[in-house]
């Protein structure tokens, strides 16, 4: 069991930063991500763009998750946008949760924020609980999935799988916080 807390923490603490070397280089990979993300939602689910257009905020990430038997446990990084304002606030993240699964994955995230309340929140308490569901088999644009997008309250979530093979049963949870090396 000691092994497999290792292999999770590892995992978290590389998942947990953007590529580069200083901080200008994480902010533009975090751009570029965020585009991507964005744009692979929108051709994937075209309602998502008015969506969009009406909410008060949304944040994009790119995470990577590892689940073991009983243990799930990931790390990533991404980018809040208040629309009102306009303000970029780039953040961090980290996940762990019970339950069965085995295998790994490395996905993306779009969160929409309806009202200005769930941006807030989600910006300065950042937790997430919920249970997750999926089988994932894929490797750049050659496999499939079995997740998606849902609706909670005053936010909408949109999950893309980039590559891995995971399949999984678990109740997480998620902490995202502000970056102080990036803000």
């Amino acid at each position: 069991m000691n092994k497999v807390l290792s292999i999770l923490i590892a995992l978290v603490l590389v998942g947990c930063s953007a590529k580069g070397s200083n901080p200008s280089e994480q902010r533009a990979e975090i751009q570029k991500m965020n585009q991507e993300v964005i744009s692979a939602v929108y051709k994937q689910e075209p309602a998502a763009k008015k969506l969009m257009g009406s909410a008060a905020g949304y944040a994009t990430f790119s995470n990577a998750q590892v689940n073991v038997i009983f243990v799930a446990g990931g790390g990533g990084y991404g980018m809040a946008k208040n629309n009102s304002t306009g303000k970029v606030t780039y953040m961090e993240m980290g996940e762990g949760g019970i339950g069965l699964g085995l295998g790994a994955k490395d996905y993306r995230v779009l969160f929409v924020f309806h009202t200005q309340k769930a941006l807030n929140s989600f910006i300065d308490d950042g937790w997430v609980f919920g249970g997750e569901a999926d089988a994932a088999a894929k490797t750049k644009d050659k496999g499939g999935e079995a997740s998606g997008g849902a609706k909670f309250g005053d936010v909408t979530v949109y999950q893309l799988t980039e590559a891995g093979l995971a399949i999984q049963a678990t109740a997480k949870g998620a902490k995202y916080w502000k970056s102080d090396e990036l803000n």
